[in-house]
């Protein structure tokens, strides 16, 4: 638009020295006119155009990179919004915002179509497939150089090739069982620690690395989950044994109490006290029958003290 708006200026001047207007033409005020109108209107369109081949916009959550006549301004990065420019510039708008870079073993999942797992060796010599998220952001102070020495491919010269790099130099120290179970999140760290130097280097920051499924051979899958079987068992054994062991507490302290119970009955119904309580059962007793709706008839022997003919002693 620049050199559009100079060409105008250009071609206002050639047509001023062409269009010449003289005392003796006929009709002279239109001539001046037509010549005011033109020159009025070439100058607003040139400066409009000027003016706008100055002014770039970036999109927010973007930089722009400066490169003039093939070379990169690495000390010039635009941020977002209303910038002034020289006119010359060729703008290059690189995103800064959160990406993510998924290899997954499902078809359609991650950024290549197919299985991009990653297979890699373990400490044992097995091999596990891994489904892997990255999180990162291109740095906006190293915009420019990341354009100038990598491009605008960098995910795929950088952000995969690294990835892919420190997953299998981490899973190679670990046992295949560990990387699957207890140990996950420990290699998960490893892979981030690997990955945000090697990132950084080349002017991109990582957030985090989720790792997200990790298949293991059929075999050694079939002995974990045997295993785990195996201890779920023994952990049902110890609770049916601890509980037995209560049950059979419980019981001791039962039997004692009714042994303790039946020792304090046994020494109450000595002397005269004693005969006192039989006699009150007694009476108990002989008025449940009475209420009985099925007896007409009731025979309760006595001696001369009330007391129940029975044998005790």
């Amino acid at each position: 638009m620049f050199i559009l708006g100079i060409l105008i200026i250009i071609g206002l001047f050639v047509f001023r020295s062409v269009y010449k207007v003289r005392p003796e033409d006929v009709r002279i005020y239109d001539k001046l006119r037509t010549r005011y109108y033109v020159t009025a209107g070439s100058i607003v369109l040139a400066v409009i155009l000027i003016l706008a081949s100055l002014i770039r916009i970036v999109p927010p959550g973007s930089v722009g990179v400066q490169v003039l006549f093939g070379r990169v301004l690495t000390k010039a990065t635009l941020s977002e919004g209303l910038n002034i420019v020289n006119p010359f510039v060729n703008l290059e708008i690189m995103t800064i915002r959160t990406q993510a870079y998924t290899m997954s073993i499902a078809t359609e999942e991650g950024q290549r179509y197919g299985d991009d797992a990653i297979v890699s060796l373990t400490k044992d010599g097995l091999e596990v497939k891994m489904d892997l998220t990255v999180w990162y952001h291109l740095l906006a102070s190293e915009a420019a150089n990341v354009f100038q020495k990598i491009g605008r491919d960098y995910v795929d010269k950088i952000v995969r090739p690294a990835a892919r790099t420190a997953i299998r130099n981490t899973t190679v120290r670990y046992m295949a069982v560990e990387i699957y179970s207890e140990k996950r999140e420990e290699v998960q760290t490893e892979i981030s620690k690997s990955l945000e130097k090697d990132y950084g280097e080349r002017g991109i920051a990582l957030e985090k690395v989720l790792l997200r499924n990790i298949s293991l051979p059929d075999k050694v899958k079939n002995a974990i989950e045997a295993k785990l079987e195996a201890e779920q068992e023994a952990q049902k054994m110890e609770f049916v044994l601890l509980k037995e062991t209560k049950e059979a507490d419980r019981k001791k302290i039962e039997a004692a109490g009714i042994a303790e119970a039946q020792r304090i009955i046994a020494q109450s119904l000595i002397g005269e006290r004693g005969r006192a309580y039989l006699s009150w059962k007694y009476l108990e007793n002989l008025r449940s029958l009475y209420q009985s709706p099925n007896n007409t008839i009731v025979i309760s022997p006595f001696d001369k003290a009330f007391i129940p003919l029975l044998q005790v002693k």
